[in-house]
């Protein structure tokens, strides 16, 4: 059985953490064996990044700093988690990937986007979602549902989190083929089930 490679997301708010809970519920109920896991984090050390990443007291730091923390968690992500599940045949449902990367320090912070994807090549050991559910939300809507506790990230200005999403929107028109844009307008069940169709699609259901 070939391993398969889903990931979820979008800007803050968007719902993916929720919606990627809910298709691992869904596996497990089809006795399909997955993974479920989370970037940054996932293992002890990208744990570890995850907390300096996020933790509010770290205002100074760099935008290349902040990127290379990134991509340093998701290369102990992928050799530790995502690639002996894969080979095991597992799906891997991974609650945000490199497009992330791309969008948060890229699109949003201004990294340079070739730096980031040749460096995303090595971390990742070539490793691409097989499909990536993109869920577009507006931006000030989806601050709103963050609540009051705001990392390091979300307590960013309006202006940075709408060039994140449409960072986010530019990745989906370079790549229609494996990015699926699912707008966030409807309930939580009606978007697990357009999610639940193209999964089922992918697995062959």
């Amino acid at each position: 059985m070939k391993g398969v490679f889903i990931t979820f997301e979008g800007s803050e708010g968007s719902g993916k953490s929720t919606q990627a809970a809910l298709i691992y519920k869904y596996l497990k109920e089809k006795s399909r064996p997955a993974l479920h896991i989370r970037e940054p984090g996932g293992v002890k050390i990208s744990e570890a990044v995850r907390r300096i990443l996020l933790d509010v007291r770290n205002s100074q730091m760099t935008k290349e700093c902040e990127t290379l923390l990134y991509m340093a968690a998701r290369a102990q992500l992928v050799e530790e988690k995502v690639l002996p599940a894969l080979k095991q045949g597992m799906v891997v449902l991974c609650d945000r990937f490199l497009d992330s990367t791309v969008a948060y320090q890229g699109y949003g912070n201004g990294v340079d986007i070739n730096f980031i994807k040749d460096i995303g090549r090595m971390v990742t050991q070539g490793t691409v979602p097989d499909l990536t559910f993109l869920f577009d939300i507006e931006t000030e809507k989806g601050l709103e549902r963050t609540g009051q506790n705001k990392d390091r990230i979300e307590l960013r200005s309006l202006n940075y989190h709408n060039r994140v999403r449409k960072g986010y929107l530019k990745l989906a028109q370079e790549e229609p083929g494996r990015i699926k844009v699912i707008k966030v307008n409807k309930s939580k069940e009606e978007i697990h089930a357009l999610v639940k169709k193209d999964v089922d699609a992918l697995l062959g259901w």
